[in-house]
C-alpha cells in the first residue's frame, strides 16, 4: 500500500499550544491535591524537579524529531535506533501513555461538571470523548486552531488567578514545608511526571508541522518553560490559600482556592478555565496518540487499515476511532490514581529510551542522520536524563513497576505473534555494532540510509534536479590501497566504457591527455577529471573515495575524486555539474564526512544531501 502523506498545516503557535494544552489540565486542576496529600507544601518542588528532569528528553526529542519528522514521533526514531522489537514496545507505550493522559483529562472534566450537574462523572467523560473524536476526524488544522483558542483563553484566566490570589497567600500554610519528609519529594515527582507528558508528544505530529527544523524545538522549549512557570505559580497560590485538610481531600483544588479569595464569580471563571484545559488536553491527546497506530501501520507493526487517510479531511480516521474507543474503555473501567501512576511510569520509561536513542544515533556515525537542531552538552545531559528517569521509576514502587513490566510484556508478545514475521529493519544499533566490530559491512543493508535520506529530501523540500538524479544512478568506488594515476584511470575507463558502450582505451587516452594539458587536482585531496567524448546526449559520473590515495603527477595524493564524462552537446550541463561539485566540496565539513562514511551508500548520500544551489 502506498504511504499517504499528511497535510502540513501546523505553525509554531500550533506546536506551542498543542504541547501546552496537553500538559496544563488534570496535572494542574486535579493532581496538585493528590500530590499535596503525599508531599505537603513541598509539592511545588516536586513539580519543579519533574520539569528539570524533562529538559534532557526535551532536547533529545527536539534533535531526533528534526532529523526524522514523521508521524509516530518517538516510536518512529526508537524503532530506527533499536530495531523492531523495542520499536513495537515503544509504539504501544507512547500510544498507551497519551491515551491515558487524554482519558485522565476527560475524567477531570467530569469532576468539575459534577459541581453543576448530577450526571455521573464517567458518562460526562464518554460524551466529551465522542465530541473530540469527531473534532479530530474533520481535520488537523481545525483541531489545532481550536487548541490555540483554548490555550490562549486558559493562560489568560490563570494569569488572573495568580494576580488576584498572590495577595491572599498565607505563609503559615507553608510550614512545615517538608511535612511528608524530604524523601517523599522524589516519589511525588514521579507521581506528577505525567503532568509534563504532553511536552514531547507533539513530535508525533512532526510530519504535519511547517518548517519542523525550527518550529518543533522552539515550540517544545517555550511550552516547557511556560508550563513549568504556571504550575509553580498556580500551585503556590493554591497551597497558600487553602487549609491542608481541604486541599488534601478535593478533586477541584484550584476552583476551591479561587472561591476563597475571589468568591463565586472567580470560582466559576476557574471552572471555565479547567474546562478549557481539559478540553485542550483531551483534544491534543486524541490528536497525538492517534498518530502512533498510523506510524506503526506504515512500518507493518499493525494492520494496514490503520494508515488509511480520509480523502476529504486528510486525517487518519481509523487510527483516531481506535484511539478514541480505547479512551472510552479506560474512562469506564479504570481507577483514577492507578491510571495516573501507570501512565507516569510508562512515560518515564519512554523518556529514558529517547535519550538512549539519541546517543545511539550520534555514536553510530550514520551520515544520513541530518538533524536541524543539535542538543547542547552531549552526552552529559542525556546521561543525566537516563539516570534521572531510572531513579524516578524506582520511586514509583514495586507494584507500579510490576504493572509496567506486564504492559511491556504485552508489547513483546505482539512483536512475537504479529510483527516478527512481517518486519526486518536495519537500526542505528546494528550500524554501531558494525562500526565497532566489523569492517566487512555484512550486517546492514542500505535500507536505513535510504530511508533517512528520503526523509531529509522531503523535510527540506530538496529539488531532485538533473545533477541529483545523475548522482543517484552513478557508480561509486571505495578504494583502500594506494594506486598510481594511470592504473586508476585504466580501472575507471573499463567501468565507464561498459556503461557508455565506448572503447575503454579511448577513454583512458582522453583522461591521460587531459592531465597532460592541465591537472584536474583542484586542491589538496580533491580531483575532478572530466573529458568530452563523441556522441549526443551522453553524460555520466563516477564517485571515488581513495583512502590510500590516487597518486597524481608531482606526488599529489588525492582521496576525493569526481569523474565526469559527457558529449559536446552537454557542455552546459557539464559546467553546471562542475559548479555543483565546487559548491559541495567547498563545505568545510565535507572532507571529514567523506572519510567517515561507512559505505558507498553513505558516500552517495553525502553528495545528494549537501547544500548547494539547485536548478
Amino acid at each position: 500500500m502506498r504511504e499517504e502523506r499528511l497535510k502540513k498545516g501546523l505553525s509554531l503557535l500550533d506546536v506551542f499550544c498543542v504541547a501546552t494544552g496537553a500538559m496544563i489540565s488534570s496535572g494542574l486542576f486535579i493532581l496538585p491535591a493528590l500530590a499535596f496529600a503525599k508531599a505537603g507544601p513541598a509539592v511545588i518542588l516536586s513539580y519543579i524537579l519533574a520539569a528539570v528532569l524533562c529538559i534532557p528528553t526535551a532536547l533529545s526529542n527536539a534533535e531526533l524529531s528534526t532529523a526524522m519528522p514523521k508521524a509516530g514521533g518517538d516510536y518512529y526514531y526508537i524503532t530506527r535506533g533499536f530495531g523492531p522489537l523495542l520499536g513495537t514496545v515503544a509504539g504501544f507505550s507512547s500510544w498507551f501513555s497519551l491515551s491515558f493522559k487524554g482519558a485522565f483529562a476527560l475524567l477531570g472534566m467530569g469532576a468539575y461538571l459534577r459541581l453543576l450537574t448530577d450526571i455521573p462523572l464517567n458518562i460526562i467523560a464518554v460524551w466529551c470523548c465522542l465530541i473530540f473524536i469527531v473534532l479530530n476526524l474533520v481535520g488537523i488544522k481545525f483541531a489545532a486552531r481550536s487548541q490555540v483558542v483554548l490555550v490562549v483563553g486558559l493562560l489568560a484566566i490563570l494569569i488572573l488567578y495568580v494576580f488576584l490570589g498572590v495577595k491572599a497567600v498565607s505563609y503559615e500554610r507553608f510550614t512545615p514545608f517538608f511535612s511528608g519528609g524530604v524523601g517523599v519529594l522524589f516519589s511525588t515527582a514521579s507521581f506528577v511526571f505525567i503532568s509534563y507528558g504532553g511536552l514531547t508528544k507533539v513530535v508525533s505530529l512532526a510530519e504535519e508541522i511547517k518548517n519542523p527544523g525550527r518550529n518543533l524545538p522552539l515550540g517544545i522549549f517555550l511550552s516547557l518553560t511556560v508550563t513549568a512557570l504556571f504550575y509553580c505559580l498556580v500551585i503556590y497560590v493554591t497551597v497558600g490559600v487553602l487549609d491542608s485538610p481541604v486541599l488534601s481531600n478535593t478533586l477541584t483544588p484550584i476552583s476551591d482556592a479561587a472561591g476563597v479569595f475571589g468568591g463565586n464569580f472567580l470560582k466559576i471563571v476557574i471552572i471555565v478555565a479547567a474546562f478549557l484545559a481539559f478540553i485542550s488536553t483531551a483534544n491534543s491527546g486524541i490528536m497525538t496518540a492517534s498518530r502512533y497506530p498510523l506510524g506503526m501501520s506504515r512500518d507493518k507493526f499493525l494492520p494496514v487499515q490503520f494508515q488509511k487517510i480520509s480523502a476529504k479531511f486528510k486525517t487518519p480516521y481509523i487510527a483516531i476511532l481506535f484511539t478514541g474507543g480505547f479512551m472510552v474503555a479506560v474512562i469506564l473501567f479504570l481507577r483514577l490514581e492507578l491510571l495516573v501512576k501507570v501512565a507516569s511510569s510508562v512515560l518515564i520509561l519512554l523518556f529514558t529510551f529517547a535519550n538512549l536513542t539519541l546517543i545511539l544515533f550520534r555514536e553510530s556515525k550514520i551520515l544520513s542522520y541530518h538533524p536541524k537542531f543539535h542538543t547542547p552538552f552531549y552526552p552529559y545531559l542525556q546521561i543525566i536524563g537516563i539516570l534521572g528517569g531510572l531513579f524516578l521509576l524506582i520511586e514509583m514502587g514495586t507494584f507500579i513497576i510490576f504493572l509496567t513490566m506486564g504492559f511491556l510484556l504485552l508489547g513483546f508478545s505482539w512483536y512475537k505473534i504479529y510483527v516478527q514475521k512481517r518486519v526486518t529493519k536495519d537500526s542505528a544499533l546494528i550500524y554501531l555494532l558494525e562500526r565497532m566490530v566489523s569492517r566487512d559491512k555484512e550486517l546492514t543493508s542500505e535500507n536505513l540510509l535510504t530511508e533517512l535520506k528520503d526523509i531529509v529530501i522531503q523535510r527540506d523540500q530538496i529539488v531532485e534536479d538533473r545533477f541529483h538524479k545523475l548522482i543517484e544512478s552513478c557508480h561509486v568506488l571505495d578504494k583502500e590501497e594506494p594506486v598510481q594515476m594511470q592504473d586508476f584511470f585504466k580501472e575507471i575507463s573499463s567501468i565507464l566504457g561498459n556503461q557508455l558502450k565506448v572503447n575503454p582505451d579511448l577513454l583512458l587516452n582522453k583522461f591521460m591527455e587531459r592531465e597532460r594539458i592541465s591537472s584536474t587536482v583542484l586542491r589538496p585531496g580533491l580531483a575532478v577529471p572530466h573529458i568530452v567524448i563523441e556522441g549526443r546526449k551522453v553524460f555520466q559520473a563516477l564517485l571515488v573515495r581513495a583512502r590510500g590515495g590516487i597518486i597524481f603527477p608531482h606526488d599529489k595524493v588525492v582521496h576525493i575524486i569526481f569523474i565526469l564524462v559527457g558529449s559536446a552537446d552537454e557542455r552546459n550541463f557539464h559546467l553546471k555539474a562542475l559548479a555543483a561539485i565546487a559548491q559541495i566540496t567547498l563545505n568545510r565539513a565535507f572532507d571529514k564526512k567523506w572519510f567517515d562514511a561507512q559505505n558507498t551508500d553513505e558516500l552517495r548520500n553525502i553528495v545528494l544531501l549537501a547544500e548547494r544551489r539547485r536548478v
